[in-house]
């Protein structure tokens, strides 16, 4: 599998990272087959978080690498997300959060850390200041911000350079073929076309949530079907239709299915990215590895992303 180097790390970054937030204890022996199964693929690296079924996701993550398999993974955490006080981006919750993290996954350190959410309200030199820390306190490698504007990226890591810190090295917002109308849930990013040249540009990092689109690309659903309200909500419109129908018709000329031209896309942009993936079964594991193993050229990605419904290249 290929993989990206991300800044602080001495082990690059599979382009398939594995989700967890479905993972718990209760049922550990799917958790762990699940894990096997993405490392058969190539992968190496697990995504969770702080809040992910109530803690439980790290918990399971930590049963696992309890069992000898710390060495052939990287871990990445998240903190920061609001809870029912509100914004929990300060010092001291953070430092909580991480240390709580590191005992639920048995581990004394991670190699990626971010930020689930950001506080536009709270400089981002003193952010910077806490998150140096814990590198330097040995608790992380390195450090990203998850569903943070470009704009604040971008403050932070001028910050950082001016005052001899490190900077954010990874950002993880929502990337995916289907372009979002609105938020999944309060406080997500989503990268749009001006996004995404910052990113070409600055050449950070993309680790994309949601890389297929919440199934919209599974052909579950079609333009009729309005049984799931999240996905009619972020997801229905006729441009986003239309780059279903290229999709497909990109996928029958390669041999492959629609969601897997779909990741590609992801995984094939002018700037380095990765996917989350949340596969639920090993069916959708190999497709997951299929979609990751399919080259687009540039021509391929601009067509699929028209802003039009025409299926005329």
């Amino acid at each position: 599998m290929k993989s990206i180097n991300i800044e602080g790390l001495n082990t690059p970054v599979s382009s398939l990272i594995m989700g967890s937030d479905y993972f718990t204890p209760e049922k550990q022996a799917v958790a762990s087959e699940m894990l096997e199964n993405y490392l058969a693929i190539g992968g190496n690296t697990i995504d969770t978080a702080f809040i992910y079924s109530g803690g439980l996701s790290e918990a399971a993550i930590g049963n696992w690498l309890d069992e000898g398999n710390r060495d052939r993974v990287n871990i990445w955490t998240k903190g920061g997300h609001p809870n029912q006080n509100g914004h929990t981006i300060n010092k001291h919750e953070l430092n909580e959060q991480l240390k709580i993290s590191l005992d639920r996954l048995k581990t004394d350190k991670v190699e990626l850390y971010a930020l689930h959410r950001d506080d536009p309200s709270v400089p981002v030199g003193a952010i910077l200041e806490w998150l140096n820390q814990f590198v330097e306190d040995g608790y992380i490698s390195t450090f990203g911000g998850s569903n943070w504007e470009v704009s604040r990226l971008e403050e932070a890591n001028e910050y950082a350079a001016k005052n001899g810190l490190r900077g954010f090295s990874f950002s993880s917002p929502n990337l995916s073929l289907a372009k979002a109308k609105e938020a999944y849930w309060a406080g997500c990013i989503s990268l749009n076309d001006e996004a995404i040249k910052w990113h070409q540009q600055s050449s950070l990092p993309v680790l994309s949530w949601s890389s297929q689109a919440r199934g919209f690309f599974t052909g579950r659903f079609d333009r009729t079907d309005f049984s799931n309200e999240d996905l009619v909500r972020v997801f229905y419109n006729e441009t986003n239709w239309g780059r279903f129908d290229r999709a497909t018709e990109l996928a029958k000329q390669k041999g492959v299915s629609t969601i897997e031209v779909a990741l590609a896309y992801v995984l094939n942009q002018a700037f380095p990215t990765a996917a989350i993936i949340g596969p639920q079964n090993n069916q959708e594991m190999i497709s997951c590895g299929n979609g990751a193993s399919l080259s687009l050229t540039t021509e391929e990605v601009n067509w699929l992303n028209l802003e039009t419904s025409s299926l005329s290249s």
